[in-house]
Formats: C-alpha cells, structure tokens, sequence
C-alpha cells in the first residue's frame, strides 16, 4: 500500500471530523491554515473557536518527510542514513461547558526508506469533571472498535493509554484513558483498517458527549476546577507527552504541535480539591487500572 494513500486518508478524515464536529458545535467553523516543512511536506492546521460547545479545537493533518532528524536516529536506533515519511491526524477539543469532557485523538504513520514501518495512535478521554456512567460509554465504543479487528486489542491498548498518560509528578491520570497504541506493524492492510476504524469513531462518540453535556448548567465553582484540570492538562503536555516535546526539539512547527493547550487554564498555589467535592470524587478517580465497563 503507497503511502500517498495513507495520507490521501487522512486528509479526507480530517474533513468527515471537522464537518461532523462543527455541525455538532452549531456556533462555528473550522479555520483552515495551510503550511509547508523546509526539510519537505506539509500539512492543513484547522481550528474552531468560541463556538456554542467549543472554546477551543485542533485538527490537524501533516505529510512530512525527509532526512531523519539526529534526535529521531537516536530514539529510532539507526545506524544509516535514512529519509523518512510520517502522516497523520492528531485532535484536540477543549469545550466551554466544564460537563463537556476535553478530549484527543492521534492516527498515525511512519516509514523509513529502509522500508520499516509502522502505525500508532488512540483516543483518550479528560473529563473535567468524571460522570463515571458516561466513563462507562466511552470505553464501550473504544472496546466495540477494538474488538472488531482483536479481543486482545482492548486491554492491551487500555493498560497502554493508562501508562501513557499519567503525570508522576502528581501520581494522577490525565483522564480517563480510552486505548493508547505505538509501533505496531504486521500486514499493513490490516493494521492500516483498524486504524481507520479508529479514526472514524472519533466524530460519533465526540458529537454524542456534546450534545450529552452541552446544556447542562455549571456554576462558578465549577468553572474554577475546569481550569485547575485544564492546568493539569497543559502540565502533562509541556511535561510529560512524547509527541510534544519531540515534535518541538526536532524543529515542528510551533503552533500546530502547541494548538493541544486551551485558551485559559489556572494553577493554584497548594490547592485542596477538598473545596469542591465533585472535585475531590474526580481526582480519587484519577488512577490506573480502573475497570470503567
């Protein structure tokens, strides 16, 4: 399979998501900003902002290539010179109503002129606040996908994301979860059809958590802890989130790798989720190795 037709994939699900999401949103559209790489590619940067749901929301599409940055032959374990080619979708909504989960989304593919391969990806959820019944759905639809292609999928995908995002520095999870996925080869054909069904869950279970949430009522003080769980959010990012820091030290492009952070977040001095008590619940919540189905 060419990788041109990857891409041509996912540019087209960039454009289902953003239909799909900004009909949902009802309030606004998707900016696109068009971009090209020195080193060769490029991509499309599409944001929404001050909709009816969403503050703030990413999807972006990149096809990049070229010679192989000294980070990516050291983390990669390469002992030529290689080009690669790397394409993709990565997603990330931040939404007004504090009862609206934030949440993100990463499909994609890499190869080496080498002719190694390989796929990644996954959803993750981050409610600001935890419903755990709507924890319950989420993880339903990303088992459903999983288990379509392989049972092992499931478990082993949701004990990855359950590692990936966590920020030992707190001792909490960023979310959570959903399934987390790296490195994964094997016949392309099939690896590449899992992926896809991944990539077009996305819409469905996102617009159904909206339309869930939107209307429902919040008040001040859940309009604070919002932007405490945004500050945790930005925290993992900057701190934690491979893809981040190794998109900035191999000279990414700056606003599409930092569209993931929200338009406002707040941090605390000493602060004690003891003071809201649907705060405190939440944060109790935040571990690995929940059973959420």
């Amino acid at each position: 399979m060419d990788k041109q037709i990857i891409a041509a994939y996912f540019q087209g699900l960039q454009d289902t998501i953003c239909a799909g999401i900004a009909a949902t949103d009802g309030g606004a559209s998707f900016k696109e900003d068009k971009w090209t790489r020195a080193e060769g590619g490029g991509g499309r940067s599409r944001v929404l902002a001050k909709g009816n749901i969403l503050e703030k929301a990413g999807v972006n599409f990149s096809a990049v290539e070229g010679p192989l940055h000294p980070k990516m032959v050291t983390s990669l374990n390469v002992t030529e010179e290689v080009e690669f080619f790397a394409t993709g979708v990565s997603i990330v909504m931040h939404p007004e109503n504090p009862w609206v989960p934030i949440i993100h989304m990463n499909v994609r593919y890499f190869e080496l002129s080498t002719g190694e391969f390989w796929f990644g990806g996954g959803i993750d959820l981050t409610p600001h606040i935890i419903i755990p019944e709507q924890a319950k759905w989420f993880h339903e639809q990303l088992k459903a996908v999983c288990d379509r292609f392989d049972a092992s999928y499931y478990p082993k995908y949701k004990t990855w994301a359950d590692d990936y995002f966590y920020s030992p520095h707190r001792e909490e999870t960023r979310g959570i979860g959903g399934i987390f996925f790296d490195y994964i080869k094997g016949d392309k054909a099939t690896v590449f059809e899992f992926v896809k069904a991944v990539g077009e869950s996305f819409e469905p279970i996102y617009s159904h958590l909206m339309r869930l949430n939107a209307s429902r009522s919040f008040t001040q003080a859940e309009k604070e802890f919002q932007y405490i769980r945004r500050g945790r959010y930005v925290e993992f990012n900057l701190v934690h989130d491979r893809g981040t820091k190794f998109g900035l030290e191999t000279n990414g492009r700056t606003e599409s790798i930092l569209m993931s952070l929200p338009p406002m977040a707040a941090w605390e001095y000493m602060y004690d989720p003891q003071v809201f008590p649907e705060g405190q619940a939440t944060f109790d919540l935040l571990k690995k190795g929940i059973n959420w189905i």
